[in-house]
């Protein structure tokens, strides 16, 4: 018997046109996991402030990045799952979700449950654990299966910040760069999060206590963000052979006025050019395919930030996508936790 696979995703709007990413903001950011705050705050901010007045602002942000092959971080999840098909073979059946919008996780769990599956296996497809994108992943599959009558064996693989084939991967993909040019600097970006969020997610009480509270990875922070975070860019630099002094670690896409975890991108990176750092190469770890984040934000943005204050090259590393190793990195994940 077939074992079920399902790599969710993010989400991406079906198109760049306004109502289409209207809807995709609005699903999104209407997850209680995403902002966290009481529904009907949530409500009045979503639809009555960000979704109306931001979307056609996002829309022709999206334009930018689509291209023939429509949004990049559905046509590079789609070839993900084909290799992945390819490489875990006939005992295996894969399918691909987006946490919001499409593919839908109730569409593909039902495709996995038609097939009478014994166990399905879901990789959310975020190297770092967070609540709100593995967190909602997981708990939306749960609701989905709640409701039938028969729920097969599921197991989650719930991070994969230090895997080794996912650190080799990226690592090769910067030793190209890093061959071919001198950096002054190697910068890894990873998303933010509201420091809320991470301190709902600390039974200890000690997160975010000191400056040193991600220093390394213990069972007190194994499941911190901001410490697999760093823990990933610790295992990257190993991979790469480069010291502590030779990169930094900062968070961006942040938004609204509540603190988020730090330090941030965009404050760093206006201040690289004036320490003489005019060379940088940037990772961005958190994403495992090219999306807004990355093509616009670190890869425009970004650059137009650092060059305006007097950087002269900046480098960004592209996401796994269709990596081979990434590749193996899944089929080696999804092995691993076969009945």
């Amino acid at each position: 018997m077939k074992t079920g696979v399902l790599l969710v995703n993010l989400g991406t709007p079906d198109s760049p046109a306004v109502p289409d990413v209207r809807k995709y903001l609005r699903e999104f950011l209407m997850d209680k996991r995403v902002i966290d705050i009481p529904f009907f705050q949530r409500f009045l901010l979503v639809n009555a402030i960000i979704a109306p007045f931001r979307a056609p602002k996002s829309a022709k942000v999206y334009k930018n990045i689509w291209n023939e092959n429509g949004s990049p971080l559905l046509y590079y999840s789609l070839e993900l799952t084909k290799l992945v098909q390819k490489a875990l073979g006939e005992k295996y059946h894969v399918e691909l979700a987006m946490r919001y919008q499409s593919p839908s996780i109730a569409s593909s769990i039902l495709k996995l449950l038609d097939k009478g599956y014994k166990q399905i296996i879901v990789l959310p497809l975020f190297p770092q654990y967070a609540s709100a994108s593995t967190g909602s992943v997981q708990e939306e599959v749960m609701r989905i299966l709640s409701q039938k009558q028969i729920i097969p064996s599921v197991d989650f693989i719930s991070n994969f910040f230090n895997n080794p084939l996912f650190i080799k991967a990226f690592a090769v993909l910067a030793e190209k760069y890093l061959a071919e040019q001198k950096f002054d600097h190697i910068l890894f970006s990873y998303h933010g999060l509201p420091e809320r969020q991470i301190k709902k997610g600390d039974c200890t009480g000690t997160c975010l206590a000191t400056e040193k509270c991600c220093d390394s990875i213990h069972a007190m922070n194994y499941y911190c963000y901001r410490a697999q975070c760093f823990e990933t860019t610790r295992l990257i630099a190993k991979e790469l052979a480069i010291e502590t002094s030779q990169y930094s670690v900062c968070f961006q896409s942040r938004l609204g006025r509540t603190p988020w975890i730090k330090p941030y991108s965009d404050e760093m990176i206006a201040k690289l050019p004036e320490q003489g750092k005019k060379k940088v190469l940037i990772l961005v770890p958190s994403f495992v395919a090219d999306c807004l984040e990355t093509i616009e934000e670190v890869g425009q943005e970004y650059k137009e930030l650092f060059l305006h204050s007097g950087g002269e090259h900046w480098q960004m590393v592209e996401s796994l996508n269709t990596d081979l190793t990434w590749v193996e990195a899944v089929r080696e994940m999804v092995i691993a936790k076969t009945l």
